[in-house]
């Protein structure tokens, strides 16, 4: 697939859709992004259409608008947000819109750990992102998901593992267990050639860094120059324990990212089970990954 191919994208008014578009606006492709029409006026749409980038207000009720959206394209890539009727949902009548407008390649809105090793119910959002899975590998279209783990970027403040104030790395279970951090920047950059390669497997994993926790102390302490010190809040088990009392206290149930659900990510990636293996990192060689540390030692805006 040559770097004038046609790409549509979903979700591309979002933080990592946005830095798709820019990739692959970088590297010479044609950029249709499917925006609903609230969304046509803000200014992440302005940022798309400054790069080149066609804006194309869609309803996703309306297959043939899909469709439409769809025809000439080589690949569709969905970089969208949300619960079931996103992720399931819309992310199918896109599926399907895909399909009958022939397009040949199809990358879904995962980017994630391992989600395919995980047991059912152990994480919400990454349930939906498996149900999705089965449509999508039922459907007459070649499949690509990205799996990058954590965004290292949640680091710097969402995900509550290192702490700057207190100068303190906190974690569940074993300190030594590997963990695959992937900036977004990094990982959108990998979504892009991977949108233009046509022989793309089923499932590609990357880690701009696999650290263990220990590895982020050091890697903090290298940013900073200041001593940071683990604090071990408990076993897994409890951690389990304490995610569901959370999730009693404050289900939030409409929120796509409560607390409970930050924490059920934390909790599966401290187990291992979705560890990322074998890693694809080498499978663009123009692309250069961005170590923990440098993220941690970047000022926070």
């Amino acid at each position: 697939m040559s770097p004038s191919s046609v790409v549509v994208l979903a979700g591309a008014t979002g933080q990592l859709g946005l830095l798709i578009a820019h990739h692959l606006r970088q590297q010479g492709a044609t950029v249709r992004a499917l925006v609903r029409p609230k969304a046509n006026a803000s200014a992440e749409a302005a940022s798309l259409r400054l790069q080149g980038v066609e804006l194309i207000e869609v309803d996703y009720s309306q297959p043939e608008q899909l469709r439409q959206a769809c025809l000439g394209a080589d690949c569709v890539v969905s970089a969208v947000s949300g619960l079931r009727e996103v992720i399931v949902e819309a992310q199918t009548r896109l599926l399907e819109a895909a399909v009958a407008a022939g397009v040949p390649r199809f990358i879904p809105s995962d980017f994630s750990i391992d989600y395919t090793k995980l047991p059912e119910g152990s994480n919400r959002n990454l349930d939906l992102r498996r149900e999705f899975q089965q449509r999508l590998d039922a459907a007459p279209i070649q499949a690509t998901s990205v799996l990058n783990g954590m965004f290292t970027d949640l680091l710097t403040g969402q995900a509550p593992v290192i702490l700057m104030g207190p100068r303190r790395v906190v974690y569940w279970g074993d300190a030594d267990q590997p963990l695959d951090f992937t900036t977004m920047r990094d990982t959108a950059a990998f979504t892009a050639a991977a949108a233009l390669d046509a022989t793309t497997p089923r499932y590609l994993r990357v880690a701009g860094e696999v650290a263990s926790i220990r590895g982020l102390q050091a890697a903090a302490q290298a940013a900073t120059g200041q001593e940071f010190k683990l604090f071990r809040v408990g076993s897994l088990p409890a951690f389990g324990k304490v995610i569901k009392l959370t999730k009693i206290l404050m289900p939030a149930p409409n929120e796509v990212f409560p607390p409970w659900q930050g924490m059920q990510y934390l909790h599966n990636m401290f187990s291992g089970l979705p560890k990322l293996t074998p890693l694809d990192n080498a499978r663009y060689p123009h692309l250069r990954w961005t170590p923990v540390r440098e993220v941690l030692a970047t000022p926070q805006v």
